[in-house]
């Protein structure tokens, strides 16, 4: 199957350093994520506090943000510190162009459903995806910049999100950095924190030092 390489307008244009535009999906984050912090205090799962139904979500959300960490520490190891060097096309780049964002797909939807709430996993999956999908148009296109017609020829052959397991190849030798790992490791803290943070903030809203304004399933 090949896939389009869907660029934003004027692609064709010089376009600015890979760095410049990961500062920018960073800003991006962090805006979204201050009235999100702010708003959900007051938001409570219509599940009893502690039921079989708020544990069961929890747990599949607490789940999913640890193979959201291992996964983006695994894919670390193939491209940290290549991505302005190389074409990396080996392990996780072989079934899908972006893993890393893939696994923070995972891991939005699995902090947001440490809440016990689907409807608020799924608005996270919403944010990280309304996020992240610029950010990568902007970095294929300057990536197609920077590696011309064997970049196109990746985009054509292997997914954007979607991983197609059927593609996989690996490299006979790995050059690992750890410090690019501990990196990710650090950027991985927000999902870390989400299922104590959702424990605090449930307790306070039991014993009603938080008022509840909305209800989710």
């Amino acid at each position: 199957m090949a896939y389009t390489l869907d660029l934003p307008p004027h692609a064709g244009a010089p376009m600015p350093e890979l760095s410049r535009v990961q500062h920018a999906r960073r800003r991006t984050i962090f805006l979204i994520a201050l009235p999100a912090l702010a708003l959900f205090p007051f938001v409570r799962s219509i599940w009893d506090w502690q039921g079989p139904v708020q544990e069961w979500v929890e747990n599949i959300g607490f789940s999913l943000v640890l193979i959201a960490i291992l996964g983006r520490c695994w894919s670390s190891l193939y491209i940290g510190g290549r991505k302005m060097k190389d074409l990396v096309q080996r392990g996780p780049f072989s079934i899908v162009r972006n893993p890393l964002y893939v696994f923070s797909f995972i891991g939005a939807f699995g902090m947001g459903a440490c809440s016990g709430s689907v409807v608020l996993a799924l608005a996270f999956l919403a944010i990280a995806y309304a996020v992240f999908h610029g950010v990568v148009r902007k970095e294929e296109a300057a990536l197609l910049v920077l590696f011309g017609a064997p970049y196109a020829a990746y985009c054509r052959r292997v997914p954007r999100f979607l991983p197609d397991p059927a593609l996989w190849h690996d490299e006979p030798v790995l050059e690992i950095q750890p410090r690019r790992v501990v990196r990710t490791l650090i950027d991985a803290l927000p999902f870390i924190l989400a299922m104590p943070m959702f424990e605090v903030i449930g307790m306070l809203q039991v014993d009603g030092t938080l008022p509840v304004l909305l209800h989710l399933p």
